[in-house]
Order: structure tokens, then C-alpha cells, then sequence
């Protein structure tokens, strides 16, 4: 049985960076690659981006073997923290972090997590 978790996180992007990034950058610290055959390997996840007032809400809902949620949630955050990645162009895209948390899934995720759970 997987383990679901949910990371949130408010950044603040640099005006030449897409907000594809930061899932970009989410995903090359757990898969590895930005594309790659097949779930991920790791902790099969979605980020999703809301725009706002205050800076870029995104949140990273995925799931993974309860004995690599600590590992698996530290590579999200550490990933966030970065505060950059470099796109397969190789440009590197950048953003300011401004806050960063573990939370729960909101009720509209739990489909995504049952989702992303089964493969």
C-alpha cells in the first residue's frame, strides 16, 4: 500500500521563468529526468501552479512506499529550495521560495492520489 503526502509552497518566479519549472525541477529530483518511460519510479506525483497576488501556490500531491515518505518528501522541499533548475534547453529557470510546508491533501486530491496509486 502506497503513502500518500502533499507538499505546498509559495514562490515567487523570475520574470523569464514559466511556472513549468518548478514541476520540472520536482521531477528531476525524483525521477531522475524531466521525461521518462513509464510512472515514476520513486513517488509517482502531480504539481499543479495556481497563480495568485501574493506569488505561485504550487503544491505537490504524490504518492510512495511508506518507508521512503521522509526521503521522498525531503527531495521535494530540497527541490523547492533550490530555487532553480535547468530546463532540457538548458537554460536554467529560477525562482525565490517563500514558503514551504508538508500539509494534507485537500478533498479534491484524493482522486489524483487513488490515481497516481494504482499506476
Amino acid at each position: 500500500m502506497r503513502e500518500e503526502f502533499a507538499v505546498e509552497a509559495l514562490v515567487d518566479l523570475a520574470p523569464d521563468t514559466d511556472v513549468a519549472a518548478i514541476g520540472g525541477a520536482v521531477t528531476l529530483a525524483l525521477c531522475g529526468a524531466f521525461e521518462h518511460p513509464g510512472p515514476c519510479p520513486l513517488a509517482p506525483h502531480r504539481t499543479s501552479t495556481e497563480p495568485g497576488e501574493h506569488g505561485v501556490l504550487a503544491r505537490v500531491v504524490g504518492v510512495c512506499d511508506p518507508g521512503r515518505r521522509a526521503t521522498v518528501v525531503a527531495a521535494v522541499i530540497a527541490a523547492l529550495q533550490a530555487g532553480s533548475v535547468v530546463d532540457p534547453a538548458g537554460v536554467r529557470r529560477r525562482w525565490d521560495l517563500r514558503s514551504c510546508r508538508v500539509t494534507e491533501l485537500r478533498d479534491e486530491e484524493r482522486a489524483l492520489a487513488e490515481r497516481l496509486a494504482r499506476g
